[in-house]
C-alpha cells in the first residue's frame, strides 16, 4: 500500500486546507495531473493505479494520530483535526484515465479545503506505482550509500535542510528508512514536510503554503492583488506562524514586489524556480531596499537541489542572509532510475457555486513550469506589465 496513514501528506496541505475553511469555506477547486515528462502508460498501469486509489478511499484519521496533531501543531486548532477525524478520501472524485496518446489524466473537483489534500498522496502512488510497473528494482544498499555521503557532507558543512520528498518518492518504504536515517544521524536535518514521519519520529513538520494559495487568490481577485491578498489572508489565518513566503507563483520579480509591512511580518521567502544567486541577491536588494538587515530574514531554496549545488549557494549567500533547504527527490528517490517528473496543480476556482469557474495559472521563473491556460497568461502578463 502506497499510502497507510491520512496524515501521509505534506503540512502545507493541513495548512492551506484549514486556510480554505476559515476564510473561504464554500470556495471550490479542480486539481489537474501534469506529466513533464509525458510518459506513455499502458491500461496495466491504470489497474495498478486504481487499486491504490481505492485503498486510499479507506484512509481514517485515528485518534492517537489526531491527539499527537493537536499537540504538536498547535497553530492549527483542534477543531480542524476533529474534523479531519471525520474525512476520507473519495474514490468516485478522482477522475482519471488514459488519452488518445496514453498519456495520464487526473482531475478531482470538490470544495477547496477538501481537494487540496488529495494533491500530494496522488502524486506519491502515480510516482511509486510508476517504478513498480516499470519493475525498476531497488538497489537499498547503493541508494544508502549515497544518502550517507550526502548525511556527511551536511554534517560536515553544517548545511541546515528538511526533507521534501513526499511527493516523488521511489517507495514508501525507502522514504520511510530515508527519514529515519536523517533523524538517527543527520542533527542539521531541520525537519521533514510529511506529516505523518514528523508525528512518528518526533521531527519537526516542515512547510506553509504552495502555489495553488496565491494562484487562487489571482485567479478570484486579479494578478495584481494576488500576493498581497494571499500575505494578508494567511496571516489573517496564522497569526504570526508558518511564515516563509512562497514568493515565484508569478515569477520571483513580481513576489518581490511585497509592501513593507508583510517583509517585516514574514519570515523570509522560498525560492523555487529560476537562478539561485540571482533570484538570492534580488532578494538580499529588497530587505535592504526596504531598510530590512537581510541578515534577519531567511532563503529557503526548494528547486530541484542537490546536496553539492546546495553547498555553493549556502557559501555564496554565507554572512549575508540566513540559508535554509527543502530538498526532495534527491534525497527520496536518487536510485539510478529516472524520477518521475509530475506535479498536481490548481486548474480552476470558484467563490462559490454559484459564480462562474476561474482559470488559474502558475507564471514561473522556469519556463518548462508554467501551468496553465495561454489566454489567461495573456492577461496576466498584461495585468504584472510584464
Amino acid at each position: 500500500m502506497s499510502i497507510f496513514s491520512l496524515l501521509y501528506n505534506d503540512l502545507y496541505k493541513f495548512s492551506t486546507s484549514y486556510a480554505y475553511m476559515k476564510l473561504y469555506p464554500e470556495a471550490e477547486g479542480t486539481f489537474t495531473f501534469c506529466d513533464r515528462n509525458n510518459v506513455e502508460y499502458n491500461q496495466e498501469f491504470l489497474e495498478l493505479l486504481e487499486l491504490e486509489f481505492i485503498k486510499l478511499g479507506q484512509l481514517a484519521l485515528r485518534k492517537p494520530e489526531k491527539e499527537i496533531c493537536i499537540e504538536r501543531i498547535p497553530y492549527i486548532p483542534e477543531i480542524y483535526w476533529e474534523w479531519l477525524e471525520r474525512f476520507h478520501y473519495e474514490y468516485s472524485k478522482i477522475d482519471y484515465k488514459l488519452d488518445e496518446n496514453n498519456h495520464l489524466q487526473i482531475n478531482v473537483t470538490d470544495k477547496l479545503y477538501k481537494v487540496t489534500l488529495y494533491e500530494v498522496p496522488i502524486l506519491a502512488i502515480v510516482s511509486e506505482t510508476y517504478h513498480k510497473w516499470k519493475k525498476e528494482i531497488l538497489n537499498w544498499d547503493k541508494t544508502i550509500n549515497k544518502l550517507l555521503k550526502k548525511i556527511d557532507l551536511a554534517n560536515s558543512n553544517n548545511l541546515k535542510f528538511s526533507e521534501f520528498g513526499t511527493r516523488r518518492r521511489y517507495s514508501a518504504s525507502l522514504h520511510e528508512d530515508i527519514v529515519t536515517y536523517l533523524k538517527q544521524r543527520c542533527p542539521n536535518c531541520a525537519g521533514t514536510s510529511n506529516v505523518y514521519f514528523a508525528m512518528k519520529y518526533n521531527m519537526t513538520p516542515i512547510g506553509t503554503f504552495p502555489h495553488e494559495w496565491i494562484m487562487f487568490h489571482g485567479a478570484i481577485w486579479g494578478y495584481q492583488e494576488a500576493n498581497y491578498l494571499g500575505m494578508r489572508d494567511w496571516v489573517r489565518t496564522y497569526d504570526g506562524n508558518l511564515g516563509i513566503f512562497l514568493m515565484n507563483t508569478y515569477t520571483s520579480k513580481v513576489g518581490l514586489n511585497m509592501s513593507m509591512k508583510f517583509a517585516k511580518l514574514f519570515d523570509g521567502v522560498r525560492q523555487d524556480s529560476g537562478d539561485e544567486y540571482k533570484i538570492g541577491n534580488m532578494v538580499i536588494d529588497r530587505y535592504k531596499e526596504l531598510k530590512i538587515d537581510p541578515t534577519t530574514k531567511t532563503i529557503v531554496f526548494s528547486n530541484a537541489l542537490d546536496f553539492d549545488r546546495y553547498l555553493d549557494i549556502a557559501r555564496y549567500f554565507n554572512g549575508r542572509i540566513h540559508v535554509s533547504a527543502g530538498i526532495g527527490t534527491n534525497l527520496t528517490n536518487d536510485t539510478g532510475y529516472k524520477p518521475s517528473n509530475i506535479v498536481m496543480k490548481l486548474s480552476k476556482c470558484r467563490i462559490n457555486s454559484n459564480q462562474e469557474w476561474k482559470k488559474c495559472i502558475k507564471i514561473s521563473d522556469d519556463l518548462g513550469k508554467h501551468l496553465g491556460d495561454n489566454k489567461e497568461f495573456e492577461i496576466a502578463k498584461y495585468q504584472l506589465g510584464m
